[in-house]
């Protein structure tokens, strides 16, 4: 599925080459360098296996592309980009000084990841380093399922340690923390972000946008009538009412409920009709 801010793939397990080799290259490319749309990720989705969904999306608080190597990243990714208080993202996020790494895991009584074939140390990465409002934090992502695995409770164990020593708050994100219905209304909104992707003009959006709340700010008409108010008014494709709706909600200028699944009843819609315009419901 091609979205115009999320494009998702399934990446078949490979086997990459990790060499000291390959380490310089990614310092050289600038690879876990830069803040905000500076930043280059460590791990890209295009040079990593994944078993499952991998996804390049088109951040708003970055302004940039994010890698993301699942799908609980995926969603945690829309949330915290949603976020009033998130003032920067960086995905994965390597914790480049090696030898203190693995002087680390050494103190802890953990054996460090070393590739088999040439010997080089692997790069730790937490998947998500923040800057919020209330200082840096980081999160990595796993599903609770992997928790009771000991090899992964023991890179988590180092990752732990590394932020606790730089004085960074760290935390774990399993299925069990992350609200999926609203990472998934997030992203259903996200769609419209951008209406410029509909290929309205701007003076068009101003003036969309600004008929349909000054419509909807006086409070007496079903959301439906506002969405063909402004097709018809503005000669747009059937859907495009609820892109602006879309549009508005994803900016925070009219209210709606993201921790409650949309319901379909509310904007006396069709499915037919609701999928028109692009205006597509991610499901839960």
């Amino acid at each position: 599925m091609l979205y115009n801010i999320c494009e998702v793939a399934y990446m078949a397990k490979h086997r990459r080459s990790w060499n000291h080799g390959t380490f310089n290259r990614y310092l050289r490319e600038g690879r876990g360098q830069g803040i905000g749309i500076d930043y280059k990720p460590w791990i890209m989705v295009q040079d990593f296996p994944s078993l499952g969904m991998v996804s390049r999306v088109s951040g708003t608080t970055t302004g940039r592309i994010h890698h993301l190597v699942s799908n609980l990243e995926l969603s945690l990714f829309f949330l915290l980009d949603w976020s009033d208080n998130v003032t920067d993202i960086r995905e994965q996020y390597p914790l480049t000084d090696l030898a203190y790494v693995i002087e680390i895991a050494e103190k802890a009584g953990i054996k460090y990841p070393y590739d088999r074939t040439s010997g080089f140390p692997y790069v730790l990465t937490s998947d998500f380093f923040l800057e919020t409002n209330q200082g840096a934090m980081v999160i990595s992502v796993k599903p609770s399922s992997e928790l009771g695995k000991p090899r992964v409770r023991e890179k988590l164990e180092i990752e732990r340690r590394y932020w606790t020593e730089c004085g960074v708050q760290w935390s774990i994100a399993t299925e069990n923390e992350i609200n999926r219905t609203k990472a998934n209304n997030i992203e259903w909104l996200s769609q419209a972000r951008d209406l410029t992707a509909f290929g309205l003009s701007e003076a068009t959006q101003d003036a969309c946008r600004d008929c349909f709340l000054a419509s909807y700010n006086a409070g007496c008409l079903p959301l439906a009538v506002l969405f063909k108010a402004d097709e018809n008014d503005f000669g747009l494709a059937t859907g495009m009412g609820l892109n602006v709706y879309k549009h508005l909600a994803y900016w925070k200028r009219i209210v709606f409920s993201a921790d409650e699944r949309v319901d379909l009843k509310e904007f006396c819609l069709t499915p037919d009709l609701y999928s028109a315009g692009g205006a597509m419901w991610a499901s839960t």
